[in-house]
């Protein structure tokens, strides 16, 4: 099911390593970011209903 890459085997499979590692870095930073933002939201919401 592999094909032969021949000669270019290692330039195609870093190619692919560091796509793969660039989207599982940019997920990873999206999450993060969206549970930070979520608890600032949270923060403003509690805030905004203790005060009125």
């Amino acid at each position: 099911m592999i094909p032969d890459l021949g000669k270019y085997a290692a330039t195609v499979l870093s190619a692919y390593g560091a796509s793969i590692l660039l989207l599982v870095a940019l997920v990873a930073l999206s999450l993060r970011r969206g549970r930070k933002v979520r608890t600032e939201m949270e923060q403003i919401e509690q805030r905004v209903s203790r005060d009125g």
